[in-house]
């Protein structure tokens, strides 16, 4: 995976800026110099007129109160104009520490050509088939664009419980090599969670977006918002609606995202990079501009056929002997029906606990 760099606040960074006091030393310098010099012009014009008719004194060490004052208030004025530059006037020394972070930019992933856009993708259906129609989202477009990061349009992957929708951002994540966050919508219903809140609550922060790009100095995570269609209504005390789906919306159209203003720190965040998966288990719930920008991906439960095969390769993967794998197997076709097995979360709890059975040492 190609990586790069790419500015995505509206912030400037300097390496060193004065205090008043250091300009002020500079510019009383400067006066001092420049006077010195147009005096020693003057006595080389009157030397070349009247000749040496009287000694001139070279040195213009006192400034007057007036000239001080000037001084005082100029260099008052270029920090002023230093920190407005910065865009992080309004900050404290802590959060300009925290933005800090993002002096060099952020990176971005990127896949060389198609044919490796095109591997990661069988490398996924292999794992997860029936996660088809989400794996089948084309990231050949950013490829043939000579975009600097991989970008797709925002997932809604609706399916019922336990088919691994969550597991498969998080296996997308690792493919591409950007950092993962999920925010579970049941637990975190209001978008203060994901997107922040502005400073004065009781609970002010910066939200799980910029957090996770400031930590992984990374402009393209992956944000998963788990079980979306339970997050309802969050409303204030003043009749304020701050549901996560209100809060989703700007993020999930490029053109509004590229320009994002951060609630907390008030500084404006280029989140067009960032990839959204939302999962649901049904469209009640969700509001009509959610799902004009992320139409749902329909995804069928999991057959016996393919919980064999996850239950084979998560063996594989923690080295369990093909008998312990066998046992899992005769489980998971004992179910009645070709769909209606164990859920995805239940395999891996399988492998977990027959892992740990033969960890165990022998008891004689």
């Amino acid at each position: 995976m190609l990586k790069s760099n790419i500015p995505i606040a509206n912030i400037r960074f300097f390496d060193k800026t004065p205090t008043v006091a250091d300009l002020e030393r500079r510019f009383s310098r400067f006066l001092r110099g420049f006077r010195e010099q147009r005096c020693a012009a003057e006595q080389i014009e009157r030397f070349a007129e009247d000749g040496p008719t009287e000694t001139f004194d070279l040195s213009v060490n006192s400034l007057s109160t007036q000239d001080k004052i000037k001084i005082e208030r100029r260099a008052l004025r270029y920090v002023e104009l230093q920190e407005a530059a910065t865009g992080m006037q309004h900050l404290k020394t802590e959060d300009r520490n925290a933005l800090r972070r993002l002096q060099d930019g952020a990176t971005v992933s990127r896949i060389s050509n198609e044919y490796d856009a095109d591997v990661l993708a069988a490398t996924l259906h292999e794992e997860m088939p029936w996660m088809a129609p989400a794996t089948e989202h084309s990231m050949r477009k950013s490829v043939r664009e000579g975009r600097p990061s991989i970008q797709f349009a925002p997932l809604l992957l609706l399916g019922p419980p336990g088919i691994g929708k969550s597991h498969w951002a998080r296996r997308l994540g690792k493919l591409l090599e950007v950092p993962t966050t999920v925010v579970e919508a049941t637990g975190e219903p209001a978008s203060f969670a994901l997107i922040g809140s502005q400073r004065g609550w009781g609970s002010a922060g910066p939200g799980k977006i910029v957090e996770t790009i400031l930590r992984e100095r990374c402009a393209d995570p992956i944000i998963v918002v788990d079980e979306v269609e339970k997050a309802g209504d969050v409303n204030s005390d003043k009749g304020l609606r701050f549901s996560l789906t209100d809060g989703l919306l700007p993020l999930l159209e490029r053109m509004t995202a590229s320009t994002w203003q951060c609630p907390y720190y008030r500084v404006q965040f280029d989140l067009s990079w960032v990839g959204w998966v939302l999962t649901a288990n049904g469209l009640r719930g969700l509001p009509e501009p959610l799902l004009s920008r992320c139409p749902p991906l329909e995804l069928p439960p999991v057959s016996k056929q393919h919980l064999v095969g996850f239950a084979q390769r998560l063996g594989r993967a923690h080295n369990l002997p093909d008998e312990a794998v066998a046992v899992i197997e005769e489980i998971i076709l004992s179910c009645h029906g070709d769909i209606g097995g164990p859920s995805l979360r239940t395999v891996k709890r399988m492998i977990e606990r027959a892992e740990i059975a033969y960890s165990r040492p022998l008891l004689h």
